[in-house]
């Protein structure tokens, strides 16, 4: 018999994929469009599993709800887990699994989409275009070619990011509490202290996982660090910019545009449909208005291929948990 699985904020997209999965026979899906919270979670009695993202909100009280009604096994599928209370799971016997890599070269790519899009004003463009006006006023760029691009984090996605820049010629320095020494020397690229980058970089990117260290990486003392002028794209972890002191160095023309994927409060926000409705957050409001900030709704993932795989790696797990068995390598989360 299939083995009953919980599966919460569902968008149609995450339908078609996990019921396309390999080993999605082996499961009896009940799929609800609401996001897991403590007044949800009961909803999963009954399960022996949920499957969540980002924005489902596995706290303290959810956890412990969870347990009560027979839930065994939280399935993220994604790679972060900042939602879950690692901790209060682990010592309720809660096993957490997630997919810590579906496809670095989406992330990778659309970073440097959102970067040329920008820099380039194709988003204006395309708005004036489909009006008839073709003016090219108010559209000049930079050459990426012979800048100087700051990668903070490399990992597989921040590595691929700077492998491609250096296809476009430009310079790159890095900074990773962790150097990759012998990729960095086999590409070209120069690790310095995060001072040093923010000073010299044209471009700033981000790619760090959100912990206690990183949260609000940038923020009013070192966005006061950051070349004047510089691009900052931020595909990452919202929170690891202070939008507040953002908006502030935007104000102020400290930064020339900035480019994001990810924004600290797109809970209930990001990946809705909020078109007839108005916005409740004055900070988003307040970036949107900006001409040199470009925001995209947390799609960086979005491609065929990480769908497929965030399905495959998801659903095994969760056939491999209701049978007893081993998880995929890495997928666990420690506590």
């Amino acid at each position: 018999m299939p083995t009953p699985v919980a599966f919460f904020d569902t968008k149609p997209y995450d339908r078609d994929f996990m019921e396309s999965a390999p080993a999605a026979a082996a499961l009896s899906w009940r799929f609800h469009e609401f996001r897991l919270t403590p007044e949800t979670a009961a909803l999963a009695a009954g399960t022996q599993a949920v499957c969540v993202f980002v924005n489902d909100r596995l706290e303290r009280a959810c956890l412990d709800i969870l347990k009560e009604v027979g839930v065994r096994h939280i399935a993220l599928r994604c790679a972060g887990f900042n939602n879950v209370d690692l901790k209060h799971a682990h010592a309720l016997g809660l096993v957490v699994t997630r997919v810590p890599a579906y496809s670095p070269y989406a992330v990778a790519e659309h970073t440097v989409a959102l970067l040329l899009t920008l820099n380039r004003r194709i988003h204006r463009a395309y708005s004036r275009v489909r009006e008839h006006n073709f003016s090219l006023n108010g559209l000049v760029g930079f050459d990426l070619h012979g800048r100087t691009v700051g990668v903070l984090g490399t990992g597989k996605i921040g590595r691929l990011v700077a492998q491609i820049f250096r296809g476009f010629g430009m310079q790159v320095i890095a900074h990773d509490p962790y150097p990759a020494a012998g990729w960095a020397a086999q590409h070209g690229v120069e690790y310095r202290p995060l001072e040093a980058v923010l000073g010299a970089s044209d471009v700033l990117t981000l790619h760090l996982p959100l912990t206690p260290e990183s949260h609000h990486l940038l923020n009013e003392r070192t966005l006061g660090l950051v070349k004047p002028g510089a691009t900052i794209v931020n595909t990452s972890r919202g929170k690891l910019i202070d939008t507040t002191a953002l908006i502030a160095a935007l104000k102020s023309r400290r930064i020339g545009g900035v480019a994001l994927d990810v924004y600290e409060e797109e809970e209930g926000v990001f990946f809705e449909d909020l078109s007839g409705e108005l916005l409740q957050d004055d900070e988003l409001s307040r970036l949107l208005t900006f001409p040199n900030v470009l925001v995209t709704a947390h799609q960086a993932f979005f491609t065929e291929e990480a769908l497929a795989e965030i399905a495959r790696v998801t659903t095994e797990n969760l056939a491999r948990g209701a049978r007893g068995e081993a998880f995929l390598d890495g997928t666990i989360v420690p506590s």
